[in-house]
């Protein structure tokens, strides 16, 4: 089968996707942003599937080691971790850019993350934290909406023009402070400047006294492969201090990384 068939076809009808595979995973995602303890009843609700598809995926999960119940309760397990593990140690990112998160935060006292592109959101693969302060808090593997963070704008921004209709096109561009940008077209100029300026700052949007920095991380071959993330509270760093002191910092570390990225 060509490449070409392949995107031209809706891959949930291919006789090569699995089904099954696609419920299980629906039921682990399910837990996530939930209390650690559901019922067969919450994860059906949560996850849109008939309860007897949810009662079949849980007796596998919890036969494999991913999930454990008390009673007409159920939980993800550890052995969920070794997923996020499978990425992780086979990714070249992570391991490249750990080193170098570290070395920002120690040069701003700041915590420094680097996240990538997944649908709608970006979600965190590496972390250097200095700041467990509330919200400033992020762990990896924590997701965040694209639209509204400063690393998402930077890697919309590299989209094409394709892309970004199609982004736009299916986003659900919600209010999360009085100072989120929900109307499709400003928030288009706003990653215009971005694509232009090659940084972002996202002052207030995703939270209030939450303030974000990023700029784009590139391969060896010049393609934008992540963001890389200062966040910060705006009661105590402006964005002019943002821009004089923390975005040389990223700026030098992406240029860095840049050669140990081969693509």
């Amino acid at each position: 089968m060509s490449s070409c068939e392949i995107e031209d076809e809706d891959p949930t009808e291919s006789r090569n996707y699995v089904t099954a595979l696609a419920r299980g995973l629906e039921v682990i995602r399910a837990f996530t942003g939930h209390n650690q303890q559901m019922t067969l009843a919450d994860i059906a609700r949560v996850s849109d599937l008939p309860r007897a598809t949810v009662r079949r995926c849980l007796i596998t999960l919890q036969t494999l080691g991913y999930v454990e119940s008390q009673g007409r309760f159920f939980s993800l397990t550890p052995h969920v971790l070794t997923l996020a593990q499978a990425y992780l140690r086979s990714s070249v990112l992570p391991r490249v850019a750990q080193p170098f998160l570290e070395g920002v935060s120690e040069a701003t006292g700041e915590s420094c993350s680097a996240s990538i592109l997944n649908g709608a959101e970006v979600i965190y693969v590496a972390r250097s934290s200095r700041k467990r302060i509330a919200s400033l808090h992020r762990d990896v593997g924590t997701h965040l909406p694209a639209y509204c963070t400063s690393m998402g704008r930077v890697l919309l921004a590299a989209l094409s023009p394709a892309e970004l209709d199609g982004f736009l096109g299916r986003a659900v561009l919600e209010a999360h402070t009085p100072h989120t940008l929900t109307d499709p077209a400003p928030l288009r100029a706003a990653l215009a400047r971005v694509a232009l300026e090659g940084f972002c700052v996202v002052d207030q949007e995703l939270e209030i006294d939450l303030r974000g920095l990023a700029v784009p991380l590139r391969n060896g071959s010049g393609r934008v492969v992540a963001a890389l993330n200062i966040s910060t509270q705006a009661g105590r760093t402006t964005r002019e201090e943002m821009l004089s002191r923390l975005l040389p910092a990223l700026r030098n570390a992406a240029a860095e990384m840049r050669p140990l990225l081969l693509g």
